[in-house]
């Protein structure tokens, strides 16, 4: 099955950013934008990305029987590896360059891609910052989430706590109950907003490795389907891992890297 010509082209189509756009993110580090994608291709990829992961999924207790983060989601990695359709997308040029154009940098390249499904019934997701888990030198980070249908605030939309990466407090816990308590506690004596809004159909949002970020629960009878691909300065270096989930991550997304070097492994490509 070859992807269509109009989908393709609609993968690879530069998206234009305004500078007020643009210094939105910076300042808040977080960014929804309308219409990245169009109805075909989201329907086109939610069905693949659907298809792959029922495939790869191995969760097979009931969302009640789990803990908090099995509650929150299915989590599936690196799609991309698994399934040249899927690889079309994460290595979409228009979603790359507007990454690369929001953080000012002169190009990106992939850490790796999750495929986040909700489903229905599914808990929270905590409050947390994704860097905790990076062994990365620097911030210039952003992961894309891409909602797979239209997303009201029922199904567990992303939410933001807007400018929240110049808190340190925090930043030491894995996402969990514990996180969702004493981020929550920080961030209510904090005048940083916190954006709870819905998604629409093709919209995407782009938000930093720091800033903090959580979902509601999935009240609905539909799973919440979400693909994200995270994406890193094309010159970030790895840094010496500060607990033991940098540690996993560094065997696993940037295996064979070396510290204080460029992350240039074969599974971390320029895509921009």
């Amino acid at each position: 099955m070859n992807t269509p010509i109009s989908i393709r082209e609609a993968l690879d189509t530069p998206y234009s950013l305004t500078a007020q756009q643009i210094e939105f993110y910076q300042t808040n580090r977080y960014i929804k934008l309308k219409n990245v994608f169009n109805a075909e291709t989201i329907a086109y990829f939610g069905t693949i990305i659907s298809n792959k992961v029922a495939e790869m999924n191995k969760v097979t207790s009931k969302v009640d029987e789990r803990d908090t983060y099995g509650k929150a989601f299915l989590q599936l990695f690196n799609l991309w590896r698994e399934d040249e359709h899927i690889r079309q997308l994460v290595f979409s040029k228009r979603m790359a360059k507007i990454a690369a154009d929001l953080m000012q940098v002169d190009g990106v390249r992939l850490y790796h891609d999750q495929a986040l499904f909700k489903e229905a019934g599914g808990g929270i997701t905590p409050w947390h910052a994704d860097q905790y888990y990076w062994p990365l030198e620097t911030d210039k980070t952003v992961t894309a989430w891409v909602p797979l249908q239209e997303t009201p605030l029922e199904m567990g939309p992303l939410e933001f706590s807007a400018g929240s990466h110049q808190i340190v407090e925090g930043r030491e816990l894995e996402i969990g109950d514990k996180s969702e308590t004493v981020i929550e506690q920080r961030l209510r004596v904090t005048d940083f907003k916190h954006v709870i809004e819905a998604f629409d159909m093709g919209e995407v949002s782009f938000h930093s490795g720091w800033v903090f970020h959580r979902a509601g629960a999935n009240t609905t009878k539909e799973t919440r389907k979400v693909m994200t691909v995270i994406y890193m300065d094309r010159d970030m270096k790895l840094k010496n891992p500060e607990n033991k989930n940098q540690i996993n991550d560094w065997n696993t997304w940037c295996p064979g890297a070396v510290v204080g070097q460029v992350i240039n492994s074969p599974i971390n490509p320029v895509l921009y």
